[in-house]
């Protein structure tokens, strides 16, 4: 890549680890000015640090995705510091509990649906009405291979990550004539924290054997979600709307 997303103004949710930092990073590294927002603030400064020593550009910011009060004020804090919002990637989320669904509880189901779907939707909303002012602009939502096919033990998780999906076509459809994108990736295994802890519960499945179930027998580097993303965001992808993108080593296909 060279310069994909040279002088974009960018947001990055989700930033203090794995898909998120990787991305904020590559976004920097494709001449992108970048706005980090996280809970985690050790992880998201660190990810900034990471970003300004290798001479890109790039903040962070704290805030909560599930308060619309918090993104709203993290929204109208990047129009006024750049005019404008070109790229947002909408990746904070969580797992929830590794459990069957009779099992699961009402605060696990809460949780999850308020960070994968509320978050998201939140996000969105805020993002569109600024890209609305520019006159366009470029978003992707980090779902899962989740999203497509279903998981024992993570439904609540597998129907939050649907949800995502339905609400990137559904504004990928409304904005289209707006000059407003939005796609969603769909990764598969990936070697993230996340995955570390699904992949760390006694009884369930371990990594060798998400590995068993992917063709390509590996999890994915997090950089290799983020080259995607970059390009989603990208001018290259002009006419790409309304996809959820599997990147899942062949996952999806079996």
């Amino acid at each position: 890549m060279a310069n994909l997303l040279e002088g974009k103004i960018a947001l990055i949710t989700g930033c203090g680890s794995g898909i998120g930092r990787a991305t904020a990073i590559a976004f920097a590294r494709e001449g992108s000015i970048v706005t980090c927002a996280d809970v985690d603030q050790a992880g998201g400064e660190a990810t900034v640090k990471s970003i300004i020593e290798a001479k890109g550009k790039a903040e962070f910011v704290r805030a909560d995705v599930t308060d619309p009060a918090q993104v709203q004020a993290l929204i109208a804090r990047i129009a006024k510091s750049h005019g404008r919002l070109d790229c947002a990637f909408n990746n904070a989320g969580i797992e929830g509990d590794l459990i069957e669904s009779h099992e699961t509880t009402e605060r696990n189901f809460d949780r999850v649906m308020g960070v994968n779907v509320k978050g998201v939707w939140v996000c969105m909303k805020h993002e569109i009405t600024q890209m609305l002012k520019n006159g366009g602009g470029a978003i992707v939502n980090t779902a899962s291979v989740a999203g497509l096919v279903g998981f024992a033990g993570l439904s609540i998780y597998v129907a939050s990550k649907h949800a995502v999906v339905g609400l990137t076509k559904s504004a990928a459809v409304e904005y289209a004539q707006a000059g407003i994108r939005v796609n969603a990736v769909c990764p598969g295994p990936v070697d993230t924290p996340m995955m570390e802890r699904i992949g760390s519960n006694e009884g369930g499945p371990t990594r060798k054997d998400f590995e068993a179930i992917v063709p390509m027998r590996r999890y994915a580097l997090p950089q290799e979600i983020a080259n995607n993303v970059v390009w989603l965001c990208s001018n290259q992808a002009s006419y790409v709307t309304g996809v959820a993108l599997p990147v899942d080593g062949g996952l999806y296909a079996t």
